[in-house]
Formats: structure tokens, C-alpha cells, sequence
């Protein structure tokens, strides 16, 4: 599957599989203390408005709204930066090497969108949820995977990674196209100039991040307006900064993403599971998990995952449309696929687009991720350990 590893997708993966255990211990941490004496101050301060700008220039949003507007914005900046250096020269620039990690994340995204419609079929407000067990935590993943060590063999590793990162971009698509609100024209056509502005910066081959980034939040601004999601303006601004293929020209796009890196890794997505993860398990029973929306969920992220991503690269593979990973097997190879079923910070933030007018279901939604996202890290932790080397 592949003959070289890029130097950026060396350190990509380090970098991501680090950042899932600070996750992990970020959400833990939101658990015990909206479980605990202090639940009231964390929940009430995650919803006081905070005010940031100069005098009457400015925006006054709640600190949960900031984290999922402004700080995911930036993340989805940086998520973008890897599918453009991917497919520009990185692991998915050959399409023979691609073909596989694209038909798994399909599979891995339309099968457990069908489990949820199933079960939410009826009722048309829990069925706004349907992507929510479509999304993969990239770095809870590859933390996960990084504990293995060895017993995971290095082509396994590329294709979670590819795979992990066009669950991403369908993220991205179906955010634009399915969870905006009512459209201003105004703000649409301030949206667009301000992307025709970037796009000739771009065509001039503006070397400087800070015209990039003083357009940028004028970008972000208009589409928080327009009725479209906020962190679109990430993923429109990475779509503008320039990268060269050849490794002794300057490239600002590997500059900016090692720069950003960090931030995302061990500030931005840690805080947002802090935010997000906490949820009240107070009268919680186990038939809790048998109402409609954290069942569509967990049965999407554990079973329609691994089934999803399984069935369709299985079928490819026997058609001899892509390869099987080097030096893998079919065990290891489906252990893998369960882990695709840890959706958490994404799913997390996919369902608070879904029910942001419905704010009774997102205990629902928070119950469903965590306990999916579990049940995949341990299944798909453990059949890997398990799993004969040959």
C-alpha cells in the first residue's frame, strides 16, 4: 500500500496520537466534575456570555458557543491543511495508494448514518441526528493505536490516518450542506468577496500569513452572520494558503500547520472535550441508553463503523479495486475498523449542530457518543492485542 512515509505524516501521527490521551483525560475530567458539587459553576459558566472585541466593535456569544464557533473554527482550519497537503503530496496523492481509505470511509460514514435513520425513522426531530455516528475522533484513534506499538503494522497506521482524515472532509460537507441555518444574502456576498480577496492573495503568492489571517477573521465573521456554520470560514481560509510541491520551495501551508499544531493538539481539542464531554449521570439506567438517539448512536458508531468500513474495503479488496495493507492481516485489519467507531469530540460536536434548537436530546447525544466511542476503543483495543501476528 505504500513504499515511503512523507516526513509531515511522521510527525502527524506522533503529534495526534499524543493529543487523544490528553482528550481522554480532558473528557474524564468534564465527567467527574459535572457529576460532582461543583456541576452548577461548570455548566453555568459554560453558558455566560462573554464579550470580545473593542468597544462597540465586538461579539458577545456564551464560552460554549465561543469554543464551538470560534475555537473549532480553528480547528477545522487546520484539519483542512492536512487534506490539502495530503492530497497535494502527501499519502493520498496517488490514487491507487488513496482508493482504499476512500471507499472504507464511505462505507464507515453511510452505513451508521442508516443504522440511526432506522431507529429514529419516525420521528422527524431525533432524525436530524443522523450524521452524528458518521464522524471519527482522529486523535482518540491513533491514540488508541499508538499504545499498541508494534502490533500494528506501520501500512495499518497510513490507512487509519487517510481514512480518518476523509471522514474529516465528509465532516466538513455535510456540516455546509446540512446543519446551516436561515441564509442571509447580505452576509453570503460578504462571505464570497471576502474568499475572491484570499484567493488573489493566494494567486500572488503572498508568502506572509497576516494578510491571510486579518481576511480570515473578516471571513469568519460574515459566515457566523450568513446563516452558515462559523467553522466553515476555517475550512474556506486553508482552502487559500499557498503550498509548493517541491520540497526546496517555501511552503507557507507546512509553515502555518506546524505552527497551529500544537495549539489544536493540547489546547483547543482538549478544551473543547472539557466543554462538551460533561453530562449529568444522575437517575441515569441502563434503559436510558435504549431511548432512540444515544441507541441510533451507539449502535452507528460500534456496529455501523466497523461493519461500514469492513464490508466496503472487503468487497474492494476481493475485487482487487485497492490492496490490502502491507504486512496485515484480516484481524488486525478489523480491529482497526472498530476503532473508526470512536466518534467522540467529533460526533460530540456534530450532535450540538443537529439539536442546537433541541437541547432536551444532547444528554442523549453525549450519553450515546461516550458510551460508543468506549465500547469501540476496548472491542478494537483488544481484538488488535489479541490478533495472531501473521
Amino acid at each position: 500500500m505504500i513504499n515511503y512515509l512523507s516526513k509531515p505524516f511522521k510527525w502527524f501521527f506522533k503529534l495526534e496520537a499524543a493529543s487523544g490521551l490528553v482528550l481522554l483525560f480532558a473528557a474524564v475530567i468534564a465527567l467527574i466534575i459535572s457529576n460532582s458539587e461543583i456541576s452548577d459553576l461548570y455548566f453555568s459558566y459554560l453558558n455566560k456570555y462573554l464579550f470580545i472585541g473593542i468597544n462597540d466593535f465586538g461579539l458577545k456569544l456564551t464560552v460554549i458557543h465561543w469554543i464551538n464557533d470560534a475555537l473549532m473554527a480553528i480547528f477545522f482550519f487546520f484539519v483542512t491543511l492536512e487534506i490539502k497537503r495530503e492530497f497535494l503530496q502527501g499519502e493520498l496523492s496517488d490514487i491507487k495508494q488513496a482508493l482504499l481509505p476512500i471507499i472504507a470511509a464511505v462505507g464507515g460514514m453511510v452505513v451508521p448514518a442508516l443504522v440511526y435513520v432506522y431507529i429514529n425513522i419516525d420521528n422527524p426531530e431525533t432524525l436530524r441526528g443522523w450524521a452524528i455516528p458518521s464522524a471519527t475522533d482522529i486523535a482518540f484513534s491513533l491514540g488508541v493505536l499508538s499504545l499498541l506499538g508494534k502490533r500494528v503494522p506501520l501500512s495499518l497506521k497510513v490507512f487509519l490516518t487517510a481514512l480518518a482524515i476523509i471522514d474529516d472532509l465528509g465532516a466538513i460537507v455535510i456540516i455546509a450542506l446540512f446543519y446551516s441555518g436561515e441564509l442571509s444574502i447580505k452576509y453570503l456576498s460578504l462571505m464570497l468577496l471576502a474568499f475572491v480577496i484570499l484567493l488573489v492573495i493566494n494567486k500572488f503568492n503572498i508568502k506572509k500569513f497576516l494578510p491571510y489571517l486579518i481576511i480570515g477573521l473578516f471571513l469568519w465573521d460574515f459566515t457566523h452572520n450568513s446563516g452558515i456554520h462559523a467553522t466553515i470560514a476555517g475550512v474556506l481560509l486553508a482552502m487559500t494558503i499557498p503550498h509548493r510541491k517541491k520540497e526546496k520551495d517555501f511552503s507557507l501551508l507546512l509553515k502555518v500547520e506546524h505552527a497551529v499544531s500544537p495549539y489544536v493538539a493540547f489546547g483547543i481539542m482538549p478544551i473543547f472535550a472539557f466543554a462538551n464531554a460533561g453530562v449529568s449521570l444522575e437517575g441515569l439506567t441502563f434503559s436510558s441508553l435504549l431511548d432512540n438517539v444515544p441507541l441510533g448512536i451507539v449502535l452507528g458508531l460500534f456496529f455501523g463503523k466497523q461493519l461500514g468500513v469492513f464490508v466496503f474495503s472487503y468487497i474492494s479488496i476481493r475485487l482487487k479495486i485497492a490492496k490490502m495493507p502491507n504486512n496485515s492481516n484480516w484481524y488486525n485489519f478489523y480491529g482497526v475498523g472498530v476503532l473508526t467507531g470512536i466518534g467522540f469530540t467529533m460526533s460530540l460536536f456534530v450532535g450540538n449542530l443537529a439539536f442546537v434548537d433541541n437541547l432536551q436530546y444532547m444528554d442523549g447525544v453525549k450519553i450515546g457518543v461516550l458510551t460508543g466511542s468506549l465500547l469501540s476503543t476496548l472491542f478494537g483495543y483488544f481484538l488488535i492485542l489479541l490478533s495472531p501476528n501473521k
